[in-house]
């Protein structure tokens, strides 16, 4: 019964190691993954930032991008972090399952011995021909063949587990060998990465001691945006009431097919329903404007992350990319506006049913007014600013309420 509970227990401990270490691949997986997504996101800020980087120009748009590369650094030095703690806990365990597997081991081979003793004991060392053959009766001989046979196939069963043992045990010092190459392969790549964070650090440090001084003229900047941003809403505003009062105009005369959604004061069509509906349906997962791009100001009022006293004002986000990108349709629609205001250049509207994005800062625009279009179209191309920062600005309108477009476009 003892060497029945004892294999009994070892079985039970190979299975919970097991699953520890499917959850620990689990989790590495997991951090692999998101350590790739945030490389190749470092990626794309490297490549749009270089595009400035010869300008030599400190800008409060640069200082943003700078302030978002910083923080996706930063989560890439966690993310490594996380590992070199996982892989340090699963060492840690392995060297524990060895420990543990080399006393079963022990245990294992005494008993087997004991068994070996025990038995050449019980026959007095005779031979087992000897042995079987000097029976004194027919029931004595049975009961001795009986004997050998479960003590074969005992011995057979104890010989298999401590082979199984020193398998198991052989595979626990492989699996030591290779986390702790593992740990020291990620622990120089943290260095190599926190590094670059600290570069990045006093980078960023030294943009905002230099804007700091510039306080004045960056108040200045903002006022004179935020004028040229409410000449801009005025301008969205005035186009989807036009919209609207279209589609109040097309309902009166088509009222049998005409549909009016609650909530909206826009009346649609079924198509026009159909295209709102696949629209709102798609939030969180529309395409970006631009292949590649970082936000560089995001939506609504808040104070400067890093610069004290400057607060941020926007009524859609600002979107860095590469000069001369193209713009794209973030969905189907049809193309309401096409205008020019200044500080944001060309702009244009693309209606989605009763929903509508504003694209601004456009050097170049490929379409025409009410000219239908599908998604990841092409509307035109990026323009550069005086600082060589290529900036599209983007909105996100139902009806005539702004909606923050960061929780429209997928995450990255």
């Amino acid at each position: 019964m003892k060497r029945l509970a004892f294999l009994f227990f070892f079985f039970v401990l190979v299975g919970v190691d097991s699953t520890a270490y499917a959850q620990t691949k689990k989790s590495r997986e997991q951090l692999e993954k998101d350590k790739l997504e945030i490389q190749s996101r470092l990626k794309e800020f490297d490549a749009i930032l270089k595009q400035t980087t010869a300008t030599k120009k400190t800008s409060l748009g640069q200082l943003n991008a700078i302030t978002s590369q910083f923080q996706s650094q930063n989560r890439l030095v966690n993310t490594l972090d996380r590992e070199v703690n996982l892989l340090s806990t699963n060492i840690l365990e392995i060297e524990n399952e060895i420990a543990s597997l080399e006393k079963q081991l022990i245990d294992l081979k005494a008993e087997y011995s004991r068994m070996i003793y025990n038995s050449s004991k019980l026959n007095r060392g005779l031979s087992i021909v000897a042995f079987v053959f000097s029976s004194s009766n027919f029931n004595q001989l049975y009961m001795r063949l009986k004997y050998l046979k479960q003590y074969t196939e005992s011995r057979k069963k104890q010989a298999e587990q401590i082979e199984k043992l020193s398998n198991e045990l052989a595979n626990q010092r492989i699996q030591l060998d290779e986390r702790k190459v593992d740990k020291e392969k990620v622990l120089v790549e943290e260095k190599t990465e926190k590094e670059k964070l600290e570069a990045m650090r006093k980078e960023k440090q030294g943009m905002v001691n230099t804007l700091s001084k510039k306080e004045r003229d960056i108040q200045k900047q903002i006022a004179a945006t935020k004028k040229q941003q409410e000449q801009l809403n005025r301008m969205i505003k005035a186009a989807i009431e036009a919209e609207i009062r279209a589609a109040e105009t097309a309902s009166k005369k088509e009222n049998s097919t005409s549909t009016k959604k609650a909530g909206t004061s826009m009346p649609m069509t079924p198509e026009a329903a159909a295209l709102s509906s696949s629209f709102a349906g798609n939030k969180g997962r529309l395409p970006w404007p631009v292949e590649t791009g970082i936000i560089s100001q995001g939506y609504g009022t808040y104070p400067h992350p890093t610069l004290k006293g400057i607060v941020e004002e926007n009524d859609g986000i600002d979107i860095r990319t590469q000069p001369n990108s193209n713009v794209r349709a973030v969905f189907d629609g049809v193309v309401s506006k096409i205008t020019s205001i200044p500080g944001y250049g060309n702009t244009l509207i693309i209606k989605h049913g009763e929903y509508f994005t504003l694209y601004s800062r456009l050097k170049s625009i490929s379409v025409t007014t009410g000219q239908t279009i599908k998604a990841k179209t092409v509307i035109g191309q990026v323009a550069t600013n005086a600082e060589g920062e290529a900036v599209v600005h983007f909105q996100t309108w139902k009806g005539l309420q702004i909606m923050d477009p960061a929780t429209w476009i997928s995450a990255k």
